[in-house]
């Protein structure tokens, strides 16, 4: 193994809300090879617990019995594998991959600009802002198991819905293939400023928090709207 392994690693610095107690152990491997090689050592009952950015993670102060994947830092690469296909690591951050495409000429993934998480976390929860969903535009994905085999899934082996995807047990997300269409790179950085200007005016960024805390119910009601009802049930509304 080539990584990093630290053992009872206090994870407050490893997650935007700064607070949580230790891992038993935490490891960043370099590579998806150095990655697969830890897993095989594992004891098949570890619990294992995947960080990326830790923008959506709050650990308690009893910490984690168990080992922590840290891919921060690794599993970051992007690359293009044709005019509109893009292939991006689990590690690499939604905010760098919506610059990357832009760069590119491609249109599609301008609205994960001001989502503070990596594209594992993202392909685990269908993150997505301003009308767009990260799901939308995959086409295939790769996944370790706790054996480090590797594995290729269509979007059809997944349950895909609002904030929730499931799919094959016991098997994590280390890169994604994107189709997206080809554009003007301008507007596409231009809809980027403008969504972080958005973004930068209706939320406290730069403060310890979690993101996006509570989701939107199924009923089609904003969580704002209830959130403000029963805090303000007068009904003089702040919108």
């Amino acid at each position: 193994m080539q990584g990093k392994l630290l053992y009872n690693e206090p994870l407050a610095q490893y997650t935007s809300w700064q607070v949580g107690g230790p891992a038993r152990c935490l490891y960043k491997p370099v590579d998806q090879e150095d990655l697969a090689e830890f897993l095989r050592k594992l004891p098949p009952n570890e619990p294992l617990l995947w960080l990326g950015y830790g923008s959506n993670t709050l650990v308690r102060d009893g910490g984690f019995p168990g080992t922590v994947i840290l891919l921060k830092g690794t599993l970051n690469q992007i690359r293009l594998l044709s005019d509109t296909a893009m292939q991006a690591g689990a590690g690499v951050g939604c905010a760098r991959l919506a610059r990357f495409a832009a760069d590119a000429g491609l249109i599609g993934t301008e609205f994960l600009a001001g989502i503070p998480g990596t594209v594992g976390g993202a392909l685990a929860l269908n993150a997505g802002a301003n009308g767009g969903n990260i799901w939308e535009l995959v086409t295939e994905v790769t996944t370790i198991d706790r054996n480090g085999m590797q594995h290729q899934r269509n979007p059809q082996d997944y349950t895909i819905a609002y904030r929730q995807v499931s799919g094959p047990e016991n098997e994590w997300f280390v890169s994604a293939t994107l189709n997206l269409k080809p554009g003007s790179s301008t507007e596409a950085k231009e809809r980027i400023s403008n969504y972080l200007a958005r973004r930068a005016a209706t939320q406290p960024i730069g403060q310890s928090s979690a993101g996006s805390t509570f989701r939107n119910p199924s009923n089609g009601v904003e969580i704002q709207r209830l959130i403000c009802t029963v805090a303000n049930p007068c009904g003089r509304q702040p919108w």
